[in-house]
């Protein structure tokens, strides 16, 4: 009865080389785990709750888009529970190398195996420490098992242990891998981010400025010696011919084909048009641009403002190509956008399942990060690396060079060129922790001068022109607006969430 099986895997005999290794960690890079998060919350969360995009049907992307969220709210609790999913994974992951792997492997080995499965359980708390602030830290599963009622951890706990998965993946990742594993610079472009982060945690007007330094450092560093560059093309960026470009520091690892739960889903749920993608079905939750982020896109920001949102009367070619091509009829999402199974050649491509491998960290986001930390508490900055590597990423979209950097710059900055990637909801957060007031008045803002509407595009006159049909009405934003509520269904069966957090460390 005790013999161990000859014929299921398990943690007592799988971890016997490095081969074992590399696909227990390949496993965390997409997959059900992830699905919950990537598919369905990952852009509504990030762009919906931040006014760059509406969906006015859905009763739960509505709430976002009006501030109305409930602990009852579908997305919320499914992004939790996917990313604690994520985190379980990788857990299991780092505890089985730890205790299982056989002494032939190697520390190198074993350690890098370890450094992916942190770096992948970081970017999980990151998102978590954004949305909800004061969340569980959970490093060993069993420990759950006995003890499931844990009390949140407050918020410079969760990004200080962040930080220490990052350092320690920073550490032991290789400096380069196979196509689509993260290396160093994916764990340092990422703790850059995270520094800039945690140093408004706490403070009202004024970052921290030590944790400021650590995010130049950490992001400089990729800038200057990891010798990787921006992909040439933004619009080809995209394209899954450009999957795991160098450009893309960590992307979800998806295959075309795989059908509902386990593959990439973006396509199938918000498509502008069904008749692009497979089967021709799809776009159930069509996102409609706000009108606040196409005045965004400046009149010369034509290649990124394509690529990224469709206006009536644009035309794609790669889109349903067979057929002559995609002419858009209104406005909605271009990215992510990557056609049918003829436009990629991959019959086996179905509407649940499609073959892009979306970045949620690239190193236009790093470059941004670290000129963001040079600038610092400053008012405006003419440093020339902040002002290099911000104008790589204007020059690349075909924009002029600027001399002078600004707070409001580079958040306008970082929403054109990271829109519909998940980014702006961050980028809020990260304000509103070391200016709240500010923070409020931004989205507040965009209610007064609507905004956060869609809108309709006249091709000929090339005049965009803000729906009349009023959206639902907006709560005015508090700096509770800034964390989302913790699903009702956890407070239902861990009660002890709803106490005060306490310190992890």
């Amino acid at each position: 009865m005790d013999r161990p099986s000859n014929s299921q895997i398990s943690s007592t005999n799988f971890y016997k080389t490095t081969s074992d290794v590399r696909l227990a960690t390949a496993s965390l890079y997409g997959g059900s785990h992830w699905w919950a998060w990537s598919n369905e919350c990952w852009i509504p969360l990030g762009d919906v709750l931040s006014g760059t995009a509406s969906f006015p049907y859905n009763g739960d992307l509505v709430q976002l888009f009006t501030r109305t969220i409930t602990a009852q709210n579908g997305l919320v609790t499914r992004g939790w529970i996917g990313l604690y999913n994520t985190v379980a994974q990788c857990n299991t992951v780092i505890k089985a190398i730890q205790e299982k792997a056989d002494p032939s492997i190697s520390e190198v080995d074993k350690n890098a195996a370890i450094a992916e499965a942190k770096f992948i359980r970081a970017m999980a708390y990151y998102h978590l420490g954004i949305y909800w602030g004061a969340v569980p830290i959970i490093e060993d599963n069993s420990k759950l098992i006995k003890d499931p009622l844990r009390n949140r951890n407050i918020v410079s706990d969760v990004y200080k242990f962040v930080a220490n998965d990052l350092t320690y993946a920073a550490q032991h990742l290789p400096k380069t891998d196979e196509k689509g594993r993260v290396t160093t610079w994916s764990a340092q472009g990422m703790l850059g981010k995270a520094y800039l982060t945690m140093a408004g945690v706490g403070k009202n007007g004024s970052r921290d400025q030590a944790l400021l330094d650590s995010a130049k450092k950490y992001a400089g560093n990729v800038c200057k010696n990891s010798g990787l560059k921006l992909f040439p093309s933004y619009y080809d960026l995209f394209k899954v011919q450009n999957n795991d470009n160098p450009e893309a520091l960590f992307s979800l690892q998806w295959a075309g084909g795989v059908g509902y739960g386990t593959g990439n889903a973006l396509q199938q749920l918000f498509a502008p048009d069904n008749i692009i993608t497979p089967q021709k079905q799809g776009g159930w939750m069509a996102l409609a641009p706000s009108y606040d982020l196409y005045r965004m896109y400046s009149s010369r920001d034509t290649v990124r403002r394509k690529a990224t949102i469709m206006l009536n009367g644009d035309f794609y070619p790669e889109l349903i190509a067979a057929d002559g091509g995609y002419t858009a009829k209104g406005t909605g999402m271009k990215k992510h956008m990557v056609g049918n199974e003829k436009d990629n050649n991959l019959p086996t491509m179905d509407s649940w399942s499609s073959p892009e491998h979306n970045a949620m960290l690239r190193l236009a986001d790093v470059y941004l990060v670290y000129a963001e930390a040079i600038l610092g508490n400053n008012s405006t900055t003419s440093d020339a690396d902040a002002l290099h590597y911000f104008n790589e990423v204007r020059e690349r979209a075909g924009l002029n060079k600027v001399t002078v950097l600004t707070p409001a710059a580079l958040r306008t900055e970082r929403r054109v060129e990271l829109a519909f990637e998940g980014q702006y909801w961050i980028d809020l957060v990260r304000y509103s922790y070391y200016d709240p007031a500010n923070a409020v008045k931004l989205l507040n803002d965009q209610d007064a001068t609507h905004g956060r509407i869609s809108f309709t595009y006249d091709p000929v006159t090339k005049i965009a022109t803000r729906d009349t049909i009023a959206p639902p009405a907006a709560l005015p934003a508090t700096i509770a607006s800034f964390t989302l509520p913790i699903p009702s269904s956890e407070l239902t069966t861990a009660p002890k969430l709803a106490e005060p957090p306490v310190p992890y460390y």
